[in-house]
């Protein structure tokens, strides 16, 4: 309820708040939106936004984009290894090394359908117990029963089990997330959501990280996806997504943009059997907005100390914000 109270206020009027804080540039002030406001009575069907390099009506492009992914779905993993090179799996490594979670943590992964972000957050803050418990041990030598027993968290004092929820619009790719998980031995601290990133199934303040890997670009409204992620993060919450940006070497640029038009289309072929989704998605990238650009969305939707690192020369940028 709270988050359709907030869309529909949304929709009568932008505002952009942010806040001073080190590491981050700050902008505050109030949206008029003078050439590019609409009358609050156009429909989806009258508004018309992207889709890679077509222009479609905004309710035609949610529909196409599920269809995307609905095909892809039993050969995405394949596909982003065969695209990238296997280096895919390098920046979803460094975003875990940049968050840096710790045990009790709780994750919300936004279109996060096969489960790569999740899977990698729980063995890191297994590995951070681990570690932990390794440290407690090695600071005290043949302790008595009594030492063991002091040293023995009661229940209450237990820290929270670190839980992962992956929320996806697509059932297709939760269905093959889940396979994964089972395959893998999973069982626990995991849960599965079918969800809308715009208008997000959860009450506020409820998780500590908030990410989304190589999604948030096929979102129709972004400045919605933004406010959602900010209403459900806990105050001191992190946002972190993960996407691909602009190259900043004009010589990679140019073998970036051959390798995309020409091969990443001939691979979905080969391998997917489905051409034209493929070429969705590398004309999706050209579209979404540069490293700058969208940092100033993330200010805008009232995020604190936002930067970004680029990954690859720029092929892929890492965006992280607080709530506060």
């Amino acid at each position: 309820m709270a988050a359709s109270v907030r869309l529909l206020v949304r929709g009568l009027a932008h505002r952009s708040v942010t806040f001073a804080a080190a590491g981050g540039s700050c902008r505050s002030g109030g949206c008029l939106a003078p050439s590019s406001s609409r009358c609050v009575s156009d429909t989806a069907e009258d508004r018309s936004t992207h889709f890679g390099f077509e222009t479609v009506p905004e309710a035609e492009k949610a529909k196409r984009v599920y269809k995307v992914f609905e095909n892809v779905a039993q050969k995405y993993d394949v596909m982003n290894d065969a695209m990238s090179l296997g280096v895919h799996r390098l920046w979803k490594d460094m975003l875990l090394h940049v968050m840096h979670p710790q045990p009790g943590a709780r994750l919300l992964d936004v279109a996060g359908g096969t489960g790569d972000i999740s899977f990698r957050f729980l063995d890191y803050v297994r590995y951070q117990q681990e570690r932990q418990k390794r440290r407690a041990a090695g600071s005290v030598q043949t302790p008595s029963w009594q030492d063991i027993s002091d040293k023995y968290p009661a229940e209450e004092d237990r820290p929270q089990e670190s839980r992962a929820v992956v929320c996806d619009i697509n059932k297709e790719m939760l269905k093959v997330g889940k396979q994964r998980a089972d395959g893998m031995g999973i069982t626990s601290g995991l849960s599965w959501v079918v969800g809308d990133a715009e208008e997000l199934p959860f009450d506020d303040d409820q998780f500590d990280i908030y990410t989304v890997a190589f999604g948030i670009r096929n979102v129709t409204h972004v400045d919605q996806a933004l406010q959602e992620a900010l209403r459900v993060l806990k105050p001191g919450g992190r946002f972190m997504c993960l996407e691909f940006s602009k190259v900043t070497n004009p010589i990679l640029a140019s073998l970036y943009d051959a390798y995309s038009f020409q091969v990443i289309p001939v691979l979905g072929e080969v391998i997917a059997g489905d051409w034209k989704s493929y070429q969705y998605l590398v004309e999706s990238i050209r579209k979404f907005p540069d490293q700058e650009e969208f940092k100033g969305m993330i200010e805008d939707a009232g995020f604190c100390c936002v930067q970004y690192f680029n990954f690859t020369g720029g092929v892929v940028a890492l965006h992280s914000g607080f709530k506060l």
